[in-house]
């Protein structure tokens, strides 16, 4: 492979979106309208959120978490017995195979008794955690993780409301804390010394690949990353990489963002290139709640007539996404 070139992926001061001041959310607005027809990537600074703590935390978590444990906490797809773990638990590397490995947990609103659970609904699951007396910081950790950055996934939807040209709650309606369907997945890259070859894929273009070109499933994603680069973006002018910053988040949307919109922002194609290091994947997927529905449009150009989209609940989208994406790329 030879050089390839660097992405366009500039630092946005997303501050103004926690405040009053409507001219200032509205030049951060205009940074990330411009950003979602470029490249579709930008860095969130000034979030609030404490990132080397969440990397010291979640570093803890999987070393001193044992195999034992996480078949205990094995998703249905690695561990039958688990058949109410869809999403919630810990996705196993397979010695020999695959190495990345990872645990994804959702709303800690979804108790037994609430009504989704209560009254089961695909998407919706009570979360598995580790044991809380051998992990007794755990759970506390991810949880307070889980809500502050949905208070940062607030203020994201806030400024991408206002670069469509809507009301700065058009998105944050539907993003409540009692419904959203959002995942938090703690990714582990791990370094080993003879890596397996099957877990090394090789694009098209000759890149060692981890994983394969995909999109979001997702309205938004915002991602914290070790600084080791590995991602790229696909653009009209080829791949390119995306630098790492372990100090903000990455931010893109996701495909339900682009169907609302017919592609006037875009869900960015990426891939993640193959890195034999120890580093941190912890991506926060911004979902709506299973009823939710936002109707198609035409950014720019209401009143034209042009093909719509159909209105799809949010639920439906997230089940056929997160099957389709599995599909293509396999189980996690």
């Amino acid at each position: 492979m030879g050089s390839v070139p660097v992405a366009n992926v500039p630092r946005i001061d997303v501050s103004p979106l926690f405040g009053d001041d409507k001219e200032a959310k509205l030049r951060v607005a205009k940074q990330i309208d411009e950003v979602s027809r470029g490249t579709g990537f930008f860095y969130a600074v000034n979030h609030g959120v404490d990132l080397p703590g969440l990397s010291r935390n979640t570093a803890k978590f999987h070393q001193e978490i044992t195999d034992d444990e996480k078949w205990e906490l094995a998703i249905r797809a690695y561990n039958k017995e688990h058949q109410s773990q869809v999403r919630s638990g810990y996705y196993l590397s397979i010695p020999g195979k695959k190495a990345v490995e990872s645990f994804c947990y959702l709303n800690p609103s979804f108790t037994p008794d609430h009504p989704r659970i209560a009254n089961p609904t695909p998407m919706h699951e009570v979360n598995v955690w580790p044991d809380e007396k051998r992990h007794p910081e755990f759970r506390p950790f991810a949880e307070k993780h889980y809500w502050d950055v949905f208070g940062v996934s607030e203020a994201l939807l806030r400024g991408y409301a206002l670069a469509l040209g809507k009301e700065e709650d058009f998105f944050t309606r539907h993003f409540r804390r009692d419904t959203t369907l959002s995942s938090v997945v703690l990714i582990r890259y791990p370094y080993i010394e003879d890596y397996p070859i099957p877990a090394i894929k090789i694009a098209d273009d000759g890149e060692k690949l981890s994983f394969e070109w995909h999109e979001d499933v997702s309205l938004i994603t915002v991602l914290y990353q070790s600084d080791v680069q590995n991602l790229q973006v696909k653009t009209p002018q080829g791949w390119q990489d995306i630098e790492a910053d372990d100090s903000a988040f990455l931010v893109n949307c996701g495909t339900y963002m682009a169907h609302i919109t017919h592609d006037y922002y875009p869900a960015p194609i990426h891939r993640v290139k193959w890195v034999n290091a120890e580093r941190q994947s912890l991506p926060f997927f911004v979902n709506l709640g299973w009823e939710d529905t936002v109707k198609p449009w035409h950014p720019g150009s209401e009143g034209k007539a042009e093909e719509e989209n159909p209105a799809v609940s949010y639920g439906e989208y997230l089940t056929g996404g997160l099957a389709g994406l599995i599909k293509k790329n396999g189980q996690t």
